[in-house]
């Protein structure tokens, strides 16, 4: 299996959680995908996301793609 790329993308997935009081098991019902695809997410594992699974979690947390992920620049790939 090949390593893991490396990349400065953040996900701030728990942050949103925490502040709306909600569990990841909540999200997913929700929003329509697994617990375990989410978790990936989550996790900054995933290597993709879908634009319609991205305004689903938006919808449900009422909030802006912005606001999930971000572009650290002080990490180099």
């Amino acid at each position: 299996m090949p390593e893991e790329e490396l990349h400065a993308i953040r996900i701030h997935l728990d942050r949103i959680l925490a502040e709306r009081g909600m569990t990841l098991t909540e999200l997913a019902a929700q929003v329509g995908i697994t617990v375990v695809n989410l978790s990936v997410l989550k996790n900054g594992r995933a290597k993709a996301i879908r634009f319609s699974t991205l305004s689903r979690i938006c919808d449900v947390l009422q909030c802006q793609p912005g606001d999930l992920i971000t572009h650290d620049l002080t990490e180099t790939p």
